[in-house]
Parts: C-alpha cells; structure tokens; sequence
C-alpha cells in the first residue's frame, strides 16, 4: 500500500506511528484518564489512517486524522463507560498501577483530576489547544466546531480548571 505513494516526503505507515504514536497515546489518555484504555484508542486510530491511507495526501492530513480519531474513540469510550455505569453500580475506585504513577507526577494527576471534573467539550478543547498545541482554527477543526465556540469554550474552561485547582489541598 505504501509503495504506491507517489510524493517520496510523505512518511510511511511507520514513520508515522513512530513519531506520532506517543503523543497521540497522551492525547487519548488526557481524554479517557486510563493508560491501557488510551493505547487501545491509538491503536483503533491508526487502523482508520490505513483504510483512509490513500485520500491522505500530506503529512498534516495524516496528523489530523489521527487527532480526530483519537478525540472521537475517546468519546465513545466515554459515552460507552456513562451508559454502562447508569446500568452497574459504580466500583469502588483502584488505586493506580505502577505504570500508571510512572507516567504521571503527582502535579500532573491533580491536573488530570482536575481536567475530568470539566464537562466533555471543554475538557477535549483544552486538552487539543494546550496540551497538543493546535491553533483554534486546528481545534475547531478537529471537533467539528466553530473557532469562536473553542474560544468562548476555552475561555471557561480555564477558569473552572484555575478554580479547581485552587480549592484542591496540595500534599
């Protein structure tokens, strides 16, 4: 599939998984807040650049599709986890795996708290505009939304994520 590329700068299936893969794996896991879950998500992404392979006709477009893949696997993993918990009582809460604490400082996994306690879009807003560095024109792209609705989104996000954080007791 990939010989029949004609422009020789576009990367290979992977080279593009090896630059890309870690960075979408964080995105995925800022968005879903489980390591395991995050991996699964990529891995479901990258099979979508395969079947969309041959109308990706740059490097950016690859990029991008994997951005919106991941955003929109990472919101059915949680529309999947919301409708599951309106059906089995919640579990009690596990203390993190080791790979887990590995990843993340505390300052990090008060952050992510922090983050999950945003509603859906802002949380995804903020995540892609800070985190990945996307342009508001990038995200309103990635999600499907107007440039002013990431703007005004953002906007209080960040003020309910500074709110958060500083009602939050620091050990």
């Amino acid at each position: 599939m990939e010989a029949a590329r004609p422009t020789a700068e576009l990367p290979t299936l992977d080279e593009l998984y090896r630059t890309n893969r870690l960075h979408m794996v964080r995105l995925a896991l800022l968005l879903v807040d489980d390591v395991a879950t995050a991996e699964d998500v990529v891995q479901d992404a990258f099979a979508g650049v395969v079947k969309a392979w041959d109308r990706l006709e740059t490097e950016a477009a690859m990029r991008a599709y994997l951005r919106t893949c991941v955003v929109n696997a990472s919101r059915s993993v949680l529309r999947r986890r919301r409708t599951a918990r309106s059906y089995v009582p919640p579990l009690s809460p596990t203390a993190p795996g080791a790979d887990e604490a590995a990843v993340l400082s505390e300052e990090h996994r008060e952050v992510i708290t922090a983050l999950g306690s945003l509603p859906q879009r802002q949380r995804e807003i903020l995540v892609l505009r800070y985190w990945s560095s996307l342009t508001e024109a990038e995200v309103a792209e990635t999600l499907g939304i107007s440039p002013g609705t990431v703007k005004s989104s953002s906007s209080r996000g960040l003020a309910a994520l500074r709110l958060a954080m500083a009602v939050r007791p620091h050990g």
